[in-house]
């Protein structure tokens, strides 16, 4: 399975941008696809994830109200639209995808598999 993360830019402070990936490869069955992101000197923090029938979707508190996440399972795609975005969202985010995840294991990134190749989103104050 391979990723595809686009969408990432620079913006100002309380601006939005929208990232897509799409998955190829394979058809992926009861899998989860969700966003990480990483700055700096920090480790990778999930931010948000779907499940396949795009009912259940998870955030990471810190972009709770600001980023919704949206699916196409026909396309195997994924959206994260950031919202309000603040300096501290600056990171690389990557997309990653896996199949039968616990639930409960949604937010860490040792669950995902398969992971795309990073966009970076740069928030200017």
């Amino acid at each position: 399975v391979q990723l595809q993360a686009s969408g990432g830019g620079l913006v100002q402070a309380g601006g939005s941008l929208r990232l897509s990936c799409a998955a190829s490869g394979r058809t992926l069955r009861n899998h989860v696809m969700g966003w990480f992101r990483q700055s700096p000197g920090k480790d990778r923090e999930f931010v948000a994830a779907i499940r396949w029938n795009g009912r259940s979707t998870y955030f990471a508190d810190s972009v709770k109200g600001r980023f919704t996440i949206s699916g196409d399972n026909s396309k195997q795609t994924v959206w994260l639209q950031m919202n309000n975005l603040k300096p501290e969202d600056t990171a690389v985010y990557y997309c990653a995808a896996d199949e039968n995840i616990i639930l409960s294991t949604i937010r860490n990134s040792l669950s995902y598999d398969y992971w795309g190749q990073g966009t970076l989103v740069t928030v200017s104050s």
